[in-house]
This record gives structure tokens, C-alpha cells and sequence, in this order.
């Protein structure tokens, strides 16, 4: 009997050690997680560093570019179909991983904002020999790229897929130091991470597609890295709250387009508004409107029954609108 226990411990330990040994462990750029395009590195000093900005550059085309700009909780690798398509196309298409994202460096200490963002891309962009280009940018990335578009004259069109900052979210909520966000970040798990998406992104709703999206946090959350991650996660929260996009909307000389899924309820600091504020935060079927009242040249699709992912939620309805911009 004494044997038979023995063998059920040994056989017990040696499954947790198979098991462990599956489980997914990324450093913190990413370097075990491939990505759907070959990963390229543009190193340039900023703010006394030498940092590596990861970026994915697919077609050949001279004249026609598109730069892809990801969101917050992803990076570049989101694209794949989009970029593929826009291949078919005829389009070269760039697809960066902002420093603090993805594959790129993650610094132990940066000055997050969007301008400073806007620099390190258009840089980028620079160094391989573009000279026009139009710029998509999805949730966050809708943030940069109207930065990017409000600071520089060599962008054919603004493409913005569900924008964050359609309303200033200072004027509503309380500031929040990075000390808040980072202990946020180290308390996240993976269930509710899939949790808050299928709730906030795709109406209660969860497919083996929006899983696999999971995969680089799930990774980076197990891996020996994870705490500079949080960190850096922590820290770009504060452009967000800090830059007013709202009012550089004006500043775009190029054509903007704005696409948005009006289902989308995503509102950074719902939960900590300030005393007296009854506005509600996210409200898509509203927020578009209100920015082409101010701004009547701006080129505005609704997405009726899409939330903050349409391009993954249903991507033939997207894609009809999406590449009669191309």
C-alpha cells in the first residue's frame, strides 16, 4: 500500500510537471510569441534611452502605405487579416508596436505621452523612406493617430476604428496617480481579463477568435517579466486621461473618417467620477455625432449593433465600409 501511495504522489507530481511546462511563459517582449508577419527592429534614442520600437512591414507598394496603429490591451499582431487584405490591395502596410507594447521595449521608466508616441512612430516611418501615408488606429491607437495627423503634413487620411477620448475624460473623472493603475494591472488574472472583453467588447458574447487574442497577456502574466509589463500598462494610462484629442480634431488637415461601433460602452473612469458628474461615459451612438457637429468635414459610419471590436465582431459588415477608404 505504502508503494501504491508513493507511485500515485510520484505520477501526481510528474502531471504538474508536464502541465507547468505547457502552460504559456513570455518574456516581456514577446520573444516566444510569434507573431503573423516578420518582426523588424527600429532603434532610436528617446528621453536619454536607446530603445527598440518592433514593427511588421508587408507589401511592396512605393505610393500607396497604410500604418496600423493597435489599442491598449493589444499589439500589432491584431491586424493580420486587415493588413492581409490591404496587400491584396495593392498596399505596403506598417504595422508598429508602440514602446511599452507588444514586442517593443518596455522601459522601467518613460515619459508616456501621445505626442511622444506620435514622434517615435513618425520616425519610424521616416527611417524606411516614406513620404505619404494614411494612418489607422484603432481604440488607443485612435488616439495616437490623431496626434499624428494633427502634428504632421504627410498623412493622406485619418481612419479611426472606436476611438478612446471622444470626450475629455478629465472634465468627469478623478485623476488617478500610475501607483492606482499598476496595482490594478498586478491583480489581473486571466478570467478577468476574458471577463471584462466579453462584456465590454463583444456584448456577452466569447468565440475561439476573441480567445486567442488572450494569448500574449496570458503568457506575459505567467512569464518572469510580468511585473515591468503592469508597469509600463500602468503608466500609458495617463495620455489617456491627460490628452483632450477632442480638441485636435480641428488641427487634421487630411481627410478623417471616423468608424464606430455603437454598441460601444467603453468609458476609461467610469468607476471614479467625480462627485456631481451625471454625464454617462461611452456613449458611442452619441460620441460620433457630437464630435461631426463640431467637425462637419469629418466623414462619420456608425456600425449599429458592433461594439469596440467590429472589426473582429463581424468583419465582412466591417470591411464593406473599412476599405472604401483604400
Amino acid at each position: 500500500m505504502k508503494i501504491f501511495n508513493l507511485l500515485i504522489i510520484l505520477i501526481f507530481v510528474s502531471s504538474c510537471a508536464s502541465s507547468s511546462k505547457n502552460e504559456l511563459s513570455f518574456d516581456a517582449e514577446l520573444s516566444q510569441f510569434k507573431y503573423p508577419f516578420p518582426v523588424k527592429t527600429y532603434e532610436f534614442s528617446t528621453q536619454t534611452q536607446k530603445l527598440k520600437m518592433r514593427y511588421m512591414d508587408i507589401g511592396k507598394s512605393k505610393s500607396k502605405v497604410a500604418v496600423l496603429l493597435h489599442g491598449k490591451n493589444f499589439a500589432g499582431f491584431y491586424w493580420e487579416r486587415i493588413a492581409n487584405d490591404l496587400v491584396k490591395k495593392g498596399y505596403r502596410v506598417i504595422i508598429p508596436d508602440q514602446i511599452g507594447f507588444g514586442k517593443s521595449s518596455k522601459p522601467d521608466n518613460y515619459h508616456y505621452s501621445f505626442p511622444q508616441l506620435a514622434k517615435n512612430t513618425h520616425g519610424l516611418i521616416k527611417s524606411l523612406g516614406v513620404r505619404k501615408y494614411i494612418v489607422v488606429g484603432h481604440s488607443m491607437g485612435g488616439m495616437l493617430a490623431v496626434n499624428m495627423g494633427a502634428m504632421y503634413r504627410d498623412i493622406r487620411k485619418v481612419v479611426l476604428v472606436n476611438p478612446i477620448g471622444l470626450e475629455a475624460y478629465l472634465d468627469y473623472v478623478e485623476y488617478k496617480d500610475p501607483e492606482f493603475f499598476f496595482k490594478s494591472e498586478m491583480n489581473k488574472t486571466v478570467d478577468k481579463a476574458r471577463a471584462y472583453q466579453r462584456k465590454n467588447y463583444y456584448d456577452g458574447a466569447w468565440s475561439d477568435s476573441y480567445e486567442a487574442l488572450l494569448t500574449p497577456f496570458k503568457g506575459q502574466l505567467n512569464g518572469p517579466d510580468y511585473e515591468v509589463v503592469a508597469w509600463n500598462a500602468a503608466l500609458t494610462y495617463g495620455p489617456i486621461f491627460e490628452d483632450n484629442i477632442v480638441v485636435k480634431f480641428p488641427k487634421i488637415k487630411a481627410k478623417t473618417v471616423l468608424i464606430l461601433g455603437t454598441r460601444d460602452r467603453t468609458g476609461p473612469g467610469r468607476g471614479w467620477k467625480r462627485k456631481g458628474v451625471k454625464r454617462k461615459l461611452g456613449q458611442y451612438q452619441n460620441l460620433g455625432r457630437e464630435i461631426k457637429k463640431e467637425n462637419p468635414k469629418l466623414k462619420l459610419i456608425e456600425l449599429k449593433g458592433l461594439g469596440h471590436m467590429p472589426q473582429f465582431e463581424d468583419y465582412n459588415r466591417f470591411s464593406k465600409v473599412f476599405f472604401r477608404e483604400f
